[in-house]
């Protein structure tokens, strides 16, 4: 795999340039050396995406389940026989360190393998009916064509997690990466299973602006699910299109998460954890820990061993297999976390580590004396920036963790795992872990949020539930007496 073969559009089983008046460039986020130039899909792209989609979907939903695992089965071991070629993508698209790389390659492996399964998952259920000699057949069945829309910051996993389930519960699929990150996110995705075997037209991908497609993407009336993994601001538009046109939506949206540590954890197992939990890949994570809610009994033993340990992350070219920390994807996402800082500090918050910037590198910044209603503690950081808070009892654990309109992850650090299950039940997030860190992603689990962090859940039982739907045949096996003839 290479990034000139990737800089295409995938319609139809055919590698091509989109026919949109926009020329879109692909650009490294740690050193802005261009990557690849491409021509934008158009809405005629868009449209020929979906009637391939449709068309191949019906052939492909009659399929015998065994060609259909194999598929997925290929799918993998292509991925494994590329694995190297897979990591330098990741590194030079999106800035992804070696750790992260390989954390994400294991994700993907992961929800392909859980995938496989869904071909022999398609059951369905014989019921009784109230009438005499009528059987009720209740068959699970594939929605038909599903639209995809992929984030910038795990774009390989967040991609494949729909993009996989999806197809392998006898689905179509368009999908459409950011725009920054068209092949991690898309093409690579296409050039996989293409390789894998999956019949040509089923997959497609289309790389494009908003400018070119407007609401295009959810308003054909093809697809009939649309699965957004992004921003609220935009999941939320997107929710209000589909709605509009009977459209299921599986929203996976912003997050606030919190790793509250009591005052009987484990300090140093809690540091760890919440190190991990912010700092993964530029805190570019909608789980990752922005916030750290800490008892006062342990509050200074942590804040000296985390401050300590974040000094010692490297930070720089996600080439080098030491650095923890790479580059932001662009100068806008910079600007604004260079923004949020500035506001932290005129709101009062101490910088008790403050690292530079240089280009799109943004060192970690550590805030504490945080209160609840500072802007840093209510607005989503996809930067490695975390506030610390302090608290003095479980009811104002509850209080704190609970002040956000996001609701997606979370995490306590306890000794006693019962008192730490029953504060996790009063915290509104969809998911939280107890003495574990905030990034949780197992492919059997499901996965989602409350509140502004989305709709819907994914990921095993959940995913086949997303991607299929049921059709009722019911049979009168003897001669019906009706009312009235």
């Amino acid at each position: 795999m290479n990034f000139n073969e990737l800089s295409s559009q995938y319609i139809n089983g055919e590698w091509r340039e989109g026919t949109a008046s926009t020329k879109m460039e692909n650009t490294n986020p740690y050193n802005g050396e261009p990557i690849a130039t491409y021509q934008a899909a158009s809405i005629n792209d868009l449209d020929q995406a979906y009637q391939a989609s449709a068309k191949v979907q019906k052939i492909w939903a009659k399929a015998n389940p065994v060609v259909q695992r194999e598929v997925f089965e290929k799918a993998v071991t292509y991925i494994e026989q590329n694995h190297e070629a897979i990591v330098a993508i990741i590194i030079e698209e999106i800035g992804g360190t070696r750790l992260k790389a390989e954390f994400e390659i294991g994700l993907v492996i992961n929800i392909i393998k859980e995938a496989s399964t869904f071909p022999f998952r398609m059951d369905g259920k014989i019921l009784p009916s109230p009438i005499d000699d009528k059987e009720n057949r209740v068959y699970r069945i594939p929605v038909g064509v599903v639209g995809v829309i992929s984030p910038f910051n795990f774009p390989f996993f967040l991609s494949m997690k729909s993009v996989a389930t999806a197809l392998a519960a006898g689905n179509g699929v368009v999908l459409k990466p950011h725009e920054h990150t068209p092949i991690t996110g898309g093409t690579m995705i296409a050039k996989i299973f293409e390789q894998a075997g999956l019949p040509k037209g089923l997959l497609n991908v289309i790389t494009t602006e908003i400018v070119e497609i407007g609401d295009q993407f959810v308003e054909h009336p093809i697809p009939r699910a649309i699965s957004f993994t992004g921003s609220t601001k935009v999941g939320k538009h997107i929710g209000a299109v589909a709605g509009k046109h009977l459209k299921e939506t599986h929203l996976e949206l912003g997050g606030n998460s919190a790793l509250v540590v009591l005052d009987d954890a484990d300090v140093d197992l809690a540091v760890s954890a919440a190190v991990f939990s912010r700092f993964t890949h530029q805190g570019q994570i909608c789980m990752s820990a922005n916030r750290l809610i800490v008892h006062e009994n342990v509050y200074d033993e942590f804040v000296e061993k985390y401050a300590a340990k974040v000094k010692t992350l490297t930070c720089g070219n996600p080439n080098d297999p030491t650095t923890i920390i790479g580059p932001l994807i662009n100068e806008q996402q910079v600007n604004a976390t260079v923004a949020l800082v500035e506001k932290g500090i005129k709101e009062g918050a101490t910088p008790l580590v403050k690292g530079n910037v240089e280009g799109n590198i943004v060192e970690p910044v550590v805030f504490t004396d945080v209160t609840p209603e500072m802007a840093i503690a209510n607005e989503e950081l996809f930067a490695p920036v975390v506030s610390i808070l302090k608290v003095s009892s479980d009811k104002e654990v509850i209080a704190y963790a609970n002040n956000s309109d996001y609701g997606l992850s979370g995490a306590i650090h306890t000794s006693n795992v019962e008192r730490g299950a029953e504060l996790a039940k009063q915290m509104d997030t969809g998911m939280i872990h107890i003495n574990d860190g905030t990034i949780n992603d197992e492919p059997n689990v499901a996965f989602g949020g409350v509140k502004n962090s989305g709709l819907g859940r994914l990921n095993g039982d959940w995913s086949l539930d997303a991607f299929t739907t049921y059709k009722w045949i019911s049979i009168q096996h003897k001669a019906r007496q009706y009312p009235y003839s």
